[in-house]
């Protein structure tokens, strides 16, 4: 009865399983949002400003795609990851902040 109890006990502790769904919805997205990037170069008719800011609305959609749903950053236990991916992120706006300061002085 022991073994049992133990048994039930570790199954409980264990990641629910996501399944395919979602990783296929968040491809389905992934992939529209490259779509939407693409067609928006290939257009040529679009303000070149505009289509900046479409282009960087796409990557940052698509980073949070892939973070949230491919690197599992949605879900706990993922701290230690976060705070490297801040961190770096954190260091090349550093790096690039000081570039533009040494080209310019």
């Amino acid at each position: 009865m022991a073994s049992n109890h133990s048994a039930t006990e570790e199954s409980t502790k264990r990641h629910k399983v996501e399944g395919p769904k979602k990783h296929v919805i968040a491809f389905i997205f992934s992939l529209a949002l490259t779509l939407v990037a693409f067609a928006a170069v290939i257009g040529g008719e679009i303000n070149k400003d505009f289509i900046y800011i479409i282009l960087m609305g796409t990557a940052f959609l698509q980073v949070f795609v892939q973070m949230a749903f491919w690197m599992h950053m949605k879900d706990r236990g993922h701290t230690f990851a976060l705070i490297g991916i801040l961190g770096g992120i954190f260091i090349v706006f550093t790096c690039v902040i000081m570039a533009e300061y040494w080209a310019w002085w």
